[in-house]
C-alpha cells in the first residue's frame, strides 16, 4: 500500500508574503519616481545581486547607470522599515506551521534576505531554503523549482508552488510542480483547502 506524500509548500516572499518597499520606498529614498529610478538604475545589477554572482559593495557601486554615490546604510535601513506582512498572511502562515505543514521560500532576492528576517522573524514558519542569492537560480528557470525538489527528495509533484506573479507560477506548472498565483491571504487559504491542505 502506498501513501501519498504530505504536500510540502515553496513560498515567494516579495509581493506574496511581505509587502516590497521596491515599488514605493526605494524610489522615495532617491526622490525620484519609480518610472524615473528604473530609468537611471543599471539594467542588470540588482539582478545579478540576486544571482550571487555579484556582493552588495558591487551591486551599490554600479545601482546607478552614472555610478551616482550615496548611502548605502541609510538605504538598507529605509528599505528594511517598508519590510511588512502582507493583510492576513501571518496569521495563516501560523495557522499552516501549527498544523504541520512543512514551508520554504523559494525567493528571487539577494542577501538582503536578512533584513527581513531581523524584522519580521519570517522563519518562525517558512525555512530560507531555497534563495536566488544562494541557489544561483531565478524564477522561472525550470532548475529553480527542479533544484528545490531535488534538494527535498521529492518529485516536483508533491510540492505546491505559491507566487503573486503568474510567470513564475507557469514556470511551476511547466515542470508538473502544482502552482496557485497569490491574491490576498484569504484566496490562498481556499485554494489551499481545495487541495487538502491541510
Amino acid at each position: 500500500m502506498t501513501h501519498a506524500l504530505s504536500p510540502v509548500l515553496l513560498l515567494d516572499v516579495m509581493g506574496t508574503l511581505v509587502r516590497d518597499p521596491f515599488f514605493e520606498d526605494m524610489p522615495a529614498f532617491f526622490g525620484l519616481t519609480l518610472k524615473e529610478l528604473l530609468a537611471h538604475k543599471h539594467p542588470t545589477a540588482w539582478v545579478e545581486f540576486e544571482h550571487g554572482a555579484i556582493d552588495e559593495a558591487a551591486c551599490m557601486a554600479k545601482f546607478f547607470k552614472d555610478a551616482r554615490a550615496f548611502d548605502v546604510a541609510a538605504l538598507k535601513a529605509h528599505v528594511a522599515r517598508g519590510y511588512a506582512w502582507l493583510p492576513g498572511v501571518e496569521p495563516l502562515l501560523a495557522e499552516l506551521s501549527a498544523q504541520g505543514v512543512e514551508m520554504h521560500a523559494l525567493s528571487n532576492y539577494p542577501p538582503w534576505w536578512r533584513l527581513i528576517e531581523e524584522r519580521l522573524a519570517l522563519s518562525r514558519y517558512v525555512r530560507w531554503t531555497f534563495v536566488s542569492c544562494h541557489t544561483g537560480v531565478r524564477k522561472p528557470a525550470p532548475e529553480a523549482y527542479l533544484g528545490a525538489a531535488s534538494a527535498l527528495g521529492r518529485p516536483a509533484s508533491s510540492l505546491v508552488f505559491v507566487d503573486d506573479r503568474e510567470g513564475n507560477v507557469e514556470g511551476a506548472r511547466r515542470v508538473g510542480m502544482p502552482g496557485l498565483v497569490f491574491r490576498d491571504a484569504e484566496t490562498l487559504r481556499a485554494d489551499l483547502t481545495a487541495l487538502g491542505i491541510p
